[in-house]
């Protein structure tokens, strides 16, 4: 008979700020499952939120607060989060995320694939008021959420979104961890840690499935500070220059293949869309795609070219 896999699910937090999201975070995991869930909270260099974690789960056997042991933020605290974790599958959810009921078991049960090596949902976004006109349902990434391109049934990907991830322990073990040159610190809008780390998942082995299911749902808080065009902006011209990034470490084939397809297909046919469309709502949301794409663009690109005088400086 074939031992149950045994999960770890890992939640990073850095700010009291997001207390109360961090407690709904915990609680939806822990109240969730129908089978054991080890929780790992990992707390990024601020004493304040690691001494009131830890108060709050005092003597629940379920939780261990730890603090993050690498150099300040998300992938120094994931895997300082892999490292503590006991289970055969570690899971990642945000701060500000709850997981739908069903969320861990759902997770596991692809691994009974054991060509399994990761495995992603879908995040809904939940605005504070409503959803902005103007931002794009294609540019929902920009908040950390599922976003129109995804697959909408159960398909293979590159990576799958970072606030609803997991991955097979034995493999996290062969490739290693996170990398601190990407991903974010605080609030800084960065990312693409977990882009390049699925990429070293198939490079080590051709093999390795990474599947995304699109039934198995977190709900990602955004904070209003996440809908203002200036934050887009910022947001799309960081993302550029994380990809600039990963593009040096594994090469602009893995790095850029499932960018090509969202640039050259999905975008073209959003901006149709919404011209024809012919309303004011639809003619700033095609505005918005080519000002994301354009700053996506230019954060790569000026990346690209500092990174090349770096090197060339005596």
């Amino acid at each position: 008979m074939t031992r149950e896999l045994s999960l770890s699910v890992v939640i990073c937090a850095y700010t009291t700020a997001r207390w109360e999201r961090l407690r709904h975070a915990a609680e939806s995991v822990l109240t969730g499952s129908a089978n054991p869930v080890e929780l790992i909270m990992v707390i990024d260099h601020c004493d304040e939120l690691l001494s009131a974690a830890r108060q709050l789960f005092d003597g629940d056997t379920r939780v261990r607060v730890i603090p993050n042991d690498e150099a300040r933020g998300l992938s120094g605290a994931r895997n300082t989060g892999v490292r503590a974790a006991r289970g055969d599958v570690v899971a990642f959810l945000d701060d500000d995320a709850v997981a739908q009921p069903g969320w861990a078991d759902d997770l596991r049960d692809h691994y009974r694939d054991q060509t399994v090596a990761g495995v992603g949902g879908y995040a809904s976004p939940v605005w504070p008021d409503s959803r902005p006109n103007w931002i794009p349902p294609e540019f929902d990434w920009v908040v950390g959420c599922s976003y129109v391109g995804q697959p909408e049934q159960l398909a293979p990907v590159r990576n799958p979104i970072g606030c609803n991830m997991s991955l097979r322990r034995s493999v996290l073990d062969t490739v290693g961890g996170f990398r601190s040159e990407v991903g974010r610190v605080g609030a800084t809008p960065v990312g693409c840690e977990e882009t390049e780390l699925f990429i070293r998942v198939r490079a080590v082995d051709a093999t390795n499935q990474v599947l995304f299911d699109p039934d198995i749902r977190v709900e990602h808080h955004v904070s209003d500070d996440r809908t203002t065009l200036r934050y887009f902006v910022r947001r799309c011209y960081h993302e550029g220059m994380s990809k600039a990034v990963v593009t040096e470490m594994t090469g602009a084939a893995a790095g850029l293949s499932s960018e090509r397809s969202y640039v050259r297909r999905v975008l073209p046919t959003a901006v149709a869309r919404e011209v024809r469309s012919m309303t004011a709502d639809g003619l700033a949301r095609a505005a918005a795609i080519c000002l994301g794409l354009a700053a996506t663009t230019l954060g790569f690109a000026r990346a690209k070219v500092s990174r090349t005088l770096s090197r060339r400086a005596p």
